[in-house]
């Protein structure tokens, strides 16, 4: 699927300066909550609260806050306000597709705020389903190995994945259907491969190109505006730069 690894890309890349390291607790708390909200709160029954207690450990997150982030989704932790999901839309600088996953006590207060960001950096919030139609959800394992790229792709199509993508040396994503991606992500650990992550993302069907800079910082900084808010969990778009132009925009 073309540009599924684009958007990875970039958040590789704005990662190396954000530091921004209470709201990633802030983000994978409430990763977990929801994920023990949707299902079992027994991560070796629940394969989405694993992953994201495997996500928080590898942050340093206390197994104290771990815990309590499982008792606040399982409903046994008194006090906790109730959380709701909510998909938020919209368009940034030229053009570019935007989907937020947000995760909320105060809908009214999130989409404020989230309104306040898109028209302070060039952007507007949209009505729902007005983006989401260029995106497909799907499950993404990236994998590290050190085989032949072949043995990748036999084990890759035995897990079921659709497709899949190197993004740098001994490093691809694989993609697969929603439903499925707990069944890859055993078959590749099965096969001996290292799972780094496995995730559900947003996938574009198509991509803007950006070329230019002033457009570049904006867009950037919109996204670094969004990711900021402490409701919002997930952050995706539909752009692809060049990595100069990325590296000059990235503040």
């Amino acid at each position: 699927m073309a540009g599924h690894s684009k958007w990875a890309n970039i958040k590789r890349q704005k990662a190396v300066v954000d530091a921004k390291k209470g709201k990633t607790f802030t983000q994978l708390s409430r990763a977990i909550i929801v994920a023990a909200r949707n299902g079992l709160p027994d991560p070796t029954a629940n394969f989405q609260l694993r992953t994201a207690i495997e996500k928080a450990k590898a942050a340093s997150i206390p197994n104290d806050n771990i815990e309590r982030a499982i008792a606040k989704g399982s409903g046994t932790f008194t006090g906790a306000a109730s959380l709701e999901d909510i998909r938020y839309e919209g368009y940034g600088p030229n053009g570019v597709a935007i989907l937020i996953e947000a995760l909320t006590d105060n809908r009214n207060r999130t989409a404020a705020d989230l309104r306040a960001a898109f028209s302070k950096n060039g952007g507007n919030l949209g009505e729902t389903g007005c983006v989401s139609w260029m995106f497909d959800q799907k499950g993404v394992c990236t994998v590290q190995f050190d085989v032949d790229e072949e043995q990748l792709l036999e084990a890759s199509l035995e897990g079921g994945a659709e497709s899949y993508e190197m993004i740098e040396a001994e490093t691809a994503e694989v993609l697969t259907l929603v439903t499925n991606l707990e069944h890859l992500s055993q078959t590749l650990k099965d096969k001996g491969f290292k799972v780094i992550d496995a995730e559900l993302r947003w996938i574009p069907s198509n991509c803007v190109e950006v070329t230019d800079s002033d457009q570049a910082r904006s867009l950037l900084k919109l996204i670094d505006t969004l990711e900021g808010l402490d409701d919002v969990q997930n952050v995706t778009a539909n752009f692809e730069m060049a990595e100069q132009l990325m590296a000059l925009s990235i503040v």
